[in-house]
């Protein structure tokens, strides 16, 4: 499983000209799941990302986690982030879970998120989405759980 997370002072996701999961400052995701992934990989992240301390304190260290800030989640269901570039010109996403495979992967995960106190927006497993943010720092990290 693979997540980019990135902290933003806003975030939406748009499926046909129309806003389907809006925040405030918090983190945007875009989440990968992978053929091999697990409830284990699911768990383990997703704690992670909620006390990952990636906010300012009053001396302008990153000590404080979504859940010290009172922050929202914007989670994006990302296939692509398991395209294999490595050969030709056009990525391969063999390693991407199936649709049937990663959506109860994908929405565990979701909320597994909710159930530690985190609020969770989402876009549309599946559909063509226009993602919209403003970053913050910027700070975006990559996560990632074999």
């Amino acid at each position: 499983m693979k997540v980019v997370l990135q902290r933003v002072k806003e975030a939406k996701v748009s499926v046909h000209q129309k806003i389907v999961g809006s925040i405030g400052p918090g983190f945007l995701l875009l989440v990968g799941i992978t053929e091999t992934d697990t409830l284990h990989q699911v768990r383990f992240l997703s704690e992670k990302i909620a006390h990952l301390r990636v906010f300012e304190d009053e001396n302008q260290k990153m000590n404080h986690s979504i859940l010290d800030v009172g922050g929202s989640i914007l989670s994006v269901s990302q296939f692509t982030l398991y395209g294999d570039c490595q050969k030709g010109r056009r990525p391969n996403f063999m390693r991407a879970a199936r649709p049937e495979q990663a959506l109860p992967l994908y929405e565990q995960f979701n909320e597994s998120l909710r159930s530690l106190s985190i609020p969770v927006e989402t876009g549309q497993f599946g559909a063509m989405m226009e993602v919209s943010l403003i970053n913050d720092g910027p700070v975006t990290l990559i996560l990632e759980k074999d």
